[in-house]
């Protein structure tokens, strides 16, 4: 049997024989890049030796008896135990004669080498285990090279590496072990070269890492470096921090030694920007040739760069640009405000919604103050609907906004007397049905169906329906604030000491997000009269359960005619439901499209951990019915009356309010439907990559596609053919912007002065984003007080990941979020206050809310302990956790 192969013979195929970094460096000597020559003992040497020193049965005795809770000392001392064995046993003369000859042709009987590890699952794209077993540097000698072979051997059960292996789920009989032996390179700076940017995710940026001596000591972490950005294409450095190089690795008789730095190369960098340009062309050239973004290690010595391995780039980010930091806006002489319709869009905007929504609103909040305050109240341009860095505001002109202000009492004097449309019998007897009967006309023509132009007038007709509804629930809710607000006002005239707060009389009440919970209960109820489909629910992934619900094929272990039956029932559910948004851009999918969130909710129930919601209810209104009885029996006539009158007005609305804002996104599931048509046709014409690419093109270039004929049913034009789709780049780009600006934390107000801050900051429904220390402030919003883990949650793709009992920490909430306050011990929000969906729900499940607070999903980390005080309007965090991720 051959055990040791030349690193230029080694193919992708031998990762079985070779392990991840000899595949490495044999892709690029193939690819004729400056890689040290050397060879590679393979995996069948290593089981050879096991083998012949009898050690197989003893290691796996020895790692399998680890307990699943292991501690270090447990790893630590089945390692030492299992690196003894090794340490005793013989190398088999067939593998040293090998190992000799391949020594031999490196250069003679001294050479120096380096021996590394190159393990089958180390060096993936899907995992990285590298620097889990030992390297050997200046090594030389036949007999030095076999001890440090065998001790490479025995370090695949280190005991970082076999903890390791253990959180990644890797079985100890699963791993073996192939020996990298290199010509040494005596380097008088080394490295690392990642080529893309782990820091952003940018594959057009290459990141370097440089310090002087041997790159052994970088690569573990123990001396500092210089770190550079070079931008992949140019070669330009588009950063660069030179660090105080205090130490450096450099080769002696004995192995390796750590020395300080000359005084006068400390502070000087290692690499100047032709260098760097130069070892960034080596990065090009060796992603392109593995097809996927690298992590290399180099070294340079007399001049000349030297690659020493290479290896998929893991766990990157999608690209993202840089975070903005600048706020410019577009209209000077202006006031932008991020609030009403603001607070259901807390991310940038894609593209394609950003340019419908504007003029969109802009029609609608003018035909609101006209008719609230007259015709001709606003100009054409005195309301607008911009973005500034992605991020949506209202942006009136100055003076007609002072006017605005001025009318403000007339306005409510306007909308409590009602309108034809505005107001809660507006709402009721017009605006909704209304919105319903538009998107009734456009359900009747089936999307597949319609040329592209009228899929595109049906996509704004329904975008203006949504938006003109949304300006008559815009009418509903300072009416249901009002209410409450009244009704509290009055209620502290006659409360006692110990009576309970005003909110436990308007609890209880039905509205569509509570319904929609009390369905999803159900669901889980349902279920539970079959053991075999109780089972596939908890124990099937969820991503293969929608899959399940989307294709009709029944889950494993699973009656087909019972599963179409459930099925069914949940496609009842989301017909009625699904249309909630978790934000209003169309970009996002709703429950309709994705119901991830919606099973993620019925597999909690399946596991008995939560509350039943009917039963809430029935409690909340006996409780309801008989503080009211109690409060009544103690008033005198005229105050009864008015404390019945007052009640009665806040009980009514506060359930309208909820069930006009659920019902904003009432047309998005046959909105998206029409787009992600158009988004097919234009995959199939050459424009876009994928038909969700077309939230992301300008609504100009999506008009001219159409009109082109690009979008319509067997287009006879097509732009295919083309090496990748025309928009597809730009595509790309708008993608990555989005996701640097997702970062940012948009102020609430613009341009951010302090007169701005005083004059309009108490009407803002998110706080001050400027807060420091340990204890964030906001609306006291439901009373209460937990300590519990964090868990910063941005959108539905996060749903998943919230645990019963944490703290549900969200920018702002819909009534799309309701099934997570059922697992949730308390909620805080960056937007929001005592009035807004997440006080309401909050109190609906008794526990603390604090909103409003501006700052928490940018403060606060994954796991992070923090004591919510829903009656100070608090959130202290909790500096004895330990953050445990997003």
């Amino acid at each position: 049997m051959k055990y040791v192969n030349g690193l230029g013979d080694v193919r992708p195929g031998d990762i079985a024989e070779a392990g991840g970094k000899a595949v490495g460096l044999g892709g690029l000597i193939q690819a004729g890049l400056p890689a040290p020559p050397g060879f590679v003992l393979t995996t069948d040497a290593y089981t050879a030796f096991v083998t012949d020193n009898n050690l197989g049965q003893a290691i796996q005795e020895l790692a399998a008896a680890l307990p699943s809770q292991a501690t270090t000392e447990d790893y630590e001392h089945a390692s030492a135990l299992i690196r003894t064995l090794f340490s005793k046993g013989a190398m088999p003369s067939d593998i040293e004669a090998g190992l000799k000859d391949a020594y031999e042709l490196l250069g003679g009987g001294n050479t120096a080498v380096s021996v590394r590890s190159s393990a089958t699952a180390e060096d993936l794209a899907s995992a990285s285990f590298a620097g889990q077993q030992e390297t050997y540097l200046n090594v030389r000698g036949m007999q030095a090279l076999a001890k440090a072979v065998i001790d490479c051997w025995a370090s695949l059960w280190t005991a970082r590496a076999m903890s390791y292996r253990a959180r990644e789920g890797v079985l100890p009989d699963q791993v073996r072990l192939a020996v990298v032996v290199q010509q040494m390179v005596e380097a008088e700076a080394a490295g690392v070269m990642f080529t893309a940017n782990p820091a952003n995710g940018r594959r057009d940026q290459t990141a370097i890492s440089a310090a002087w001596g041997l790159g052994e000591a970088v690569v573990s972490g123990a001396v500092t470096t210089d770190d550079l950005t070079v931008d992949t294409a140019t070669g330009k450095v588009l950063s660069r921090q030179t660090a105080d190089k205090e130490l450096m690795t450099v080769p002696t008789a004995e192995g390796t030694a750590e020395q300080k730095v000359a005084e006068a190369r400390r502070r000087a960098p290692v690499l100047d920007d032709t260098a760097a340009a130069e070892l960034a062309g080596f990065g090009r050239r060796i992603a392109d040739h593995f097809g996927a973004p690298q992590d290399i290690e180099w070294a340079r010595a007399d001049g000349q760069f030297f690659l020493l391995q290479s290896r998929p780039v893991t766990a990157l980010p999608e690209p993202a640009a840089d975070v903005p930091t600048e706020w410019p806006v577009p209209y000077p002489k202006g006031l932008y405000f991020r609030a009403s319709i603001v607070e259901q869009m807390p991310e940038p905007l894609s593209p394609l919604f950003a340019d419908l929504i504007d003029g969109s609103v802009s029609r609608s909040i003018s035909a609101l103050m006209n008719d609230a305050l007259g015709q001709h109240s606003l100009r054409e341009g005195d309301v607008r609907f911009p973005t500034v860095n992605g991020y949506a505001y209202y942006y009136y002109r100055t003076w007609p906004m002072l006017r605005m202000t001025a009318r403000t009492v007339p306005a409510m004097r306007a909308l409590f007397r009602g309108t034809a449309h505005m107001g809660m019998a507006g709402w009721r007897d017009y605006s909704h049905p209304r919105y319903e009967r538009t998107i009734k006309d456009w359900s009747a023509k089936p999307p597949s169906g319609l040329p592209g132009a009228e899929l595109l007038a049906g996509v704004q007709a329904l975008l203006d329906a949504g938006t003109v509804y949304y300006t008559a629930v815009q009418s509903v809710i300072p009416m249901a604030d009002m209410s409450e607000l009244s009704f509290r006002g009055f209620y502290r005239t006659v409360r006692r000491d110990g009576d309970p707060p005003a909110q436990d009389f308007l609890l209880g009440f039905d509205s569509e997000p509570i319904r929609a919970e009390k369905s999803l209960y159900d669901l889980a109820g349902w279920a539970r009269s079959d053991p075999s489909l109780v089972t596939a629910l908890v124990e099937q992934p969820t991503a293969e359960l929608a899959r399940c619900l989307r294709t009709g094929s029944a889950p494993a272990g699973v009656d087909d005619a019972l599963w179409q039956e459930w099925r069914i029932t949940f496609q009842e559910h989301l017909a009625l439901y699904g249309h909630a948004v978790y934000n209003l851009d169309f970009a996002t999918p709703v429950p309709a499209d994705d119901p991830t969130a919606q099973l993620e909710t019925v597999k909690f129930y399946l596991r008995a951990q939560g509350t039943d919601p009917h039963e809430r209810q029935r409690l909340l209104t006996e409780r309801r019915e008989s503080l009211t009885r109690e409060m009544a029996s103690r008033l005198g006539p005229r105050r009864r009356a008015l404390f019945f009158r007052l009640l009665k007005w806040a009980q009514e609305t506060a359930p309208l309010r909820e069930d006009a804002l659920a019902d904003v996104g009432l047309a998005w599931p046959l909105l998206r439907r029409m787009l992600l048509e158009l988004g097919r046709r234009l995959v199939s014409s050459g424009v876009i990559g994928s038909a969700d690419d077309v939230f992301w093109l300008r609504f100009q270039e999506l008009h001219s596609a159409v009109e082109f004929g690009l979008a319509d049913v067997g287009a006879g034009v097509s732009l295919a053919g083309a090496s990748r789709p025309v928009r597809a780049a730009a595509v790309e780009e708008r993608r990555m912007l989005w996701r640097g600006q997702s970062k940012a934390s948009a102020p609430q107000m613009l341009p951010q002065k302090a007169w701005m801050e005083k004059a309009f900051g108490s009407m803002m429904p998110a706080g001050p984003q400027h807060q420091a220390g340990d204890v964030i402030k906001g609306a006291a919003a439901s009373s209460g007080r937990v300590t519990a883990p964090a868990r910063v949650v941005r959108g539905p793709e996060d749903f998943g990941r919230m645990q019963p009992g944490e703290v549900l920490v969200a920018r702002m909430t819909t009534p799309a979020w309701t099934p997570l306050f059922a697992m949730a011990s308390a909620v805080v929000t960056d937007v929001g206050g005592p009035l807004s969906h997440s006080s309401i729900v909050a109190r609906e499940y008794g526990i603390p809310a604090v909103l409003g607070t501006g700052v928490a999903t940018q403060r606060l980390a994954g796991g992070q302990k923090v004591r919510v005080d829903g009656d100070a309007g608090t959130v202290t965090i909790e500096r004895t956790a330990q953050p445990a991720g997003g």
